[in-house]
């Protein structure tokens, strides 16, 4: 049999528009079974606080369990593997923080991830803010008063870094190279251990989380002198910004990055990122992120983007200027 070519071109075009409904459909049934949230790090930091509340939220909203995962270890990089190895079908996410996840392949030869090529974004949500603190012993009042003591004693004074590529490690090396300081790092295992160090006054200077370091302060066991976020912290409402305390080049915020396997369907992606934003605008969320130095606010995936290749710009710059490697 002879078909007319009208025919054939009806048939051509059922065929292309098949695997659009078969995505459609695939994506309206979802979510139909569990799904894992890949948290890199250890429970109870940033990206943990972030990840489990969001995770609490969206198995209420969408019926299924979204279960969180920490894989540590390897500066994040063994969860980013675990991640990127996954299936493209909506059921495993990733949550990192920004800065490590740009900074990683500036710093490290070989990672087992690309950043722009393993994943596609969903959002970077709810910013947050590193809190500059010293152990109460330091004679400063002030970040001014702690950058003149570290200059007048060089190589004297250290900084408790939760390790390489971390958000504390390169927040404390922004602060050094900006300044040109001679400030000496001290790598720990996570964010606890190098917080409880500058407490002990093992080291005398650390860049921690909202939720690592504020308790402490509260406590008087250490002493907030900045925070490097825009707008000043809510829980320390006396503490300056950087930029108030005349150091705007040490201005950065900490985004959750929330990202599927690059391949996903794109109305995963679109349904992800909607019931997100939903989520993190709830009253009640707000305030539970508000009290942790969180701010209640999402990007779209598209703007995701364009932060993520901005902030690679930023850190691998830094990473360059610095000399940093890690192994």
């Amino acid at each position: 049999m002879r078909l007319s070519r009208r025919t054939v071109l009806q048939l051509g075009a059922g065929a292309a528009v098949a695997p659009a409904l078969a995505r459609s459909a695939f994506a309206q049934a979802y979510p139909s079974r569990p799904v894992r949230i890949i948290v890199p790090t250890s429970p109870g930091g940033l990206e943990d606080f972030s990840a489990r509340l969001i995770a609490q939220k969206l198995s209420e909203r969408l019926g299924q369990v979204y279960r969180v995962e920490n894989m540590p270890g390897g500066s994040e990089n063994i969860g980013l593997s675990r991640a990127a190895e996954s299936a493209a079908d909506g059921y495993t996410l990733l949550l990192v923080n920004s800065i490590t996840y740009v900074a990683n392949p500036a710093l490290f030869s070989k990672i087992p991830y690309d950043p722009y090529k393993s994943f596609t974004p969903i959002t970077f949500a709810t910013p947050t803010t590193m809190v500059l603190t010293v152990n109460p012993s330091m004679p400063v009042r002030s970040a001014a008063e702690l950058v003149q003591l570290i200059k007048a004693k060089p190589g004297q004074y250290t900084y408790a870094s939760p390790g390489i590529g971390t958000s504390g490690f390169m927040v404390g090396e922004l602060f050094r190279v900006s300044l040109g300081l001679d400030l000496v790092q001290v790598p720990f295992t996570g964010a606890g251990p190098a917080i409880n160090s500058t407490v002990a006054g093992h080291t005398q200077i650390a860049f921690g989380s909202p939720a690592a370091s504020v308790p402490q302060v509260q406590a008087g066991t250490l002493r907030a002198l900045a925070v490097t976020s825009k707008a000043r912290l809510q829980a320390l409402p006396d503490v300056p910004t950087m930029a108030e305390a005349g150091f705007p080049d040490v201005e950065c915020e900490v985004w959750a990055a929330i990202f599927a396997p690059a391949g996903t369907p794109a109305g995963i992606i679109a349904l992800l990122h909607r019931e997100i934003a939903d989520v993190v605008a709830v009253p009640d969320v707000k305030e539970r992120f508000a009290a942790f130095g969180f701010q209640s606010s999402v990007s779209t995936p598209e703007e995701a983007a364009a932060i993520l290749r901005s902030e690679t710009d930023r850190w691998g710059k830094l990473v360059r200027t610095a000399g940093l490697k890690a192994e």
